[in-house]
């Protein structure tokens, strides 16, 4: 029992999670655009703009698909969880805690693609033999 409830957890935490990067994905690549994701990476100071800003919005929206699938999950966890440190340490960790400029948010992101990476996708996920 306690084995069911623990994959079930990890599922719910994986689907959302992923929900949540491909929203944040699709809006860099359908609203923002990949030109305004590139301008934001060079104020930063990100080597090769252009290129990491393209990667950073494919990571974010077709990991988040993965993850709400379960297909790949270690890997696109551990690149969401990439993704996050980044942003934490360039972008988040100057504002504080709190939001709205600070870190609370992408370190629970962060966190939950490291959990997501150490326990594999949960049940329901399509990358499973324990798909219903």
């Amino acid at each position: 029992m306690e084995g069911n409830r623990q994959a079930r957890g990890i599922a719910i935490l994986r689907i959302v999670v992923g929900i949540v990067f491909m929203m944040h994905g699709g809006q860099k690549l359908f609203v923002i655009g990949i030109h305004n994701v590139s301008g934001f990476m060079l104020k930063l100071g990100i080597p090769l703009p252009h290129f990491f800003g393209l990667v950073v919005t494919l990571v974010e929206f077709f990991g988040g698909l993965a993850l709400l699938l379960g297909l790949f999950t270690g890997w696109a966890a551990a690149l969401l969880a990439c993704d996050m440190l980044v942003a934490l340490l360039k972008v988040h960790l100057r504002g504080g805690f709190f939001l709205p400029a600070g870190f609370e948010f992408v370190l629970t992101l962060l966190a939950a693609n490291v959990a997501i990476f150490l326990t594999g996708p949960g049940r329901l996920a399509v990358g499973r033999r324990e798909w219903p």
